[in-house]
């Protein structure tokens, strides 16, 4: 496969995944400030959304404030914000186009109409609802788009590069919330675990679909540390990190084996992957969540460099 190829379908599968997170991100900022919170707490949710989304810098430099209004558009529509909704989902469709002959007729229609749907959407919403029906929208569309592949896709370099991408961002996407959550929402006089609002964690939950599953696997109110668990650790949940980089490492693998030969990549995506096996919860909070979650982030991004570098370039 040329590189250019893998490229592209590397990050088309980023770009959709991101817009998902996006959505998400908002729909549960949305809900918390639905929410009555304690007389105490002075936190900015939209501020917080900023944070998780990592556009705080850019945003500042064109806005004074983060008001509701503001940060959706920004999050959601603007043309200025590279990673905006509206962006990712352009420039997802751009990837795709440019790799049509790669895609089952499945996937190139799911990527191809949630890019024709979105201009009924316009650059804005006039209402929350409409806001809600958008990002709704956007979760189905993603949901679309990877089960296409899923079901449809040879398993071959073409898949796996695009999962490859995936997987990259989504345990980018889950670091950067649950790493928010503990840093920015829980108050400063708080300690790790003391009483909270835990209305506010089983929104987090459900901002990466695991309320349900958290209370299957820990039969227990919802309680921050076994949360920060449940995301880093589990193996059954897809969107935990530990998930995320078994996926990472087989689908690497399976490149290795198809060119005939281990690189980087596959090195470094196995360290990464025996450091989530062999910790403890207990462990990392010793060391401290925000720095693991620091450490996992950088070391995230290296992992893509180094794909990058043996193969996309």
């Amino acid at each position: 496969m040329l590189s250019r190829t893998a490229d592209n379908l590397y990050w088309l599968a980023r770009y959709v995944e991101r817009a998902e997170y996006l959505a998400r991100i908002l729909e549960t900022t949305q809900r918390l400030t639905a929410m009555p919170l304690d007389q105490s707490r002075s936190t900015n949710e939209w501020e917080t959304a900023l944070a998780t989304a990592g556009c705080a810098g850019a945003f500042y430099q064109a806005h004074d404030k983060a008001t509701e209004e503001a940060v959706t558009h920004f999050l959601a529509f603007s043309p200025d914000n590279p990673s905006s909704i509206r962006n990712c989902l352009e420039v997802a469709r751009h990837n795709a186009r440019a790799v049509r002959t790669a895609l089952t007729m499945e996937t190139w229609d799911a990527i191809n109409t949630t890019w024709l749907d979105l201009k009924r959407f316009g650059h804005k919403s006039a209402s929350r609802e409409e806001l809600t029906r958008f990002l709704q929208w956007v979760q189905e569309s993603s949901l679309r788009f990877d089960g296409s592949a899923y079901r449809t896709m040879l398993r071959n370099d073409a898949y796996w590069f695009s999962r490859i991408g995936l997987y990259s961002e989504r345990a980018d996407n889950t670091a950067r919330i649950l790493d928010v959550k503990y840093h920015l929402l829980l108050p400063a006089h708080e300690h790790v675990g003391g009483p909270v609002d835990y209305f506010q964690w089983a929104a987090i939950l459900r901002s990466v679909s695991a309320l349900t599953a958290y209370h299957w696997v820990y039969r227990d109110s919802v309680k921050p540390w076994l949360i920060a668990d449940l995301l880093i650790l589990n193996d059954q949940l897809p969107r935990s990190l530990s998930s995320c980089y078994e996926n990472m490492v087989q689908n690497l693998d399976r490149i290795a084996a198809a060119y005939g030969r281990q690189g980087p990549p596959q090195r470094l995506a196995r360290s990464i992957r025996t450091k989530l096996q062999n910790t403890r919860i207990d462990d990392i909070f010793q060391g401290g969540l925000h720095e693991f979650i620091s450490d996992f982030i950088a070391e995230n991004n290296r992992l893509g460099a180094a794909v990058t570098q043996q193969y996309l370039i």
